[in-house]
């Protein structure tokens, strides 16, 4: 029963920075993965970016240079910041949420909870 809420999405310029929170609630055991994914209209989802529950993290290759994550497990927040955007950055931004049975690389897991989405649009 995890529970996944984003937000910090809106408008921003290209070039422009974001800072994206989810907020997640629940039982979200011991071993996971957190991940930020992606979904333009008419596009498949995007893995972006994730952390594991051992602070392990990871993004998209194309993106790595302009993303980060982190997680305050204190707050249980986790958040994506995102610098020099793009307006192919336009989508929008789910949490997800994997609950880990071994140490599976939280670039492939298979998500299964997810949050309802922040918009991020980014005009030239």
């Amino acid at each position: 029963q995890v529970r996944l809420t984003e937000s910090g999405g809106g408008s921003v310029q290209a070039g422009g920075s974001l800072r994206l929170e989810c907020k997640v609630a629940g039982n979200t055991r011991s071993r996971y993965c957190l991940g930020w994914l992606r979904q333009a209209p008419g596009k498949g989802r995007e893995r972006v970016a994730a952390i594991s529950d051992m602070g392990t993290t990871s993004a998209a290759d194309a993106l790595e240079d302009r993303v980060t994550v982190s997680h305050d497990t204190r707050e249980n927040i986790f958040a994506l910041n995102m610098n020099n955007l793009k307006p192919e950055d336009s989508a929008m931004y789910y949490c997800a949420f994997y609950a880990r049975s071994g140490f599976e690389s939280c670039r492939q897991v298979p998500y299964d909870h997810w949050g309802q989405g922040t918009q991020v649009t980014v005009s030239a």
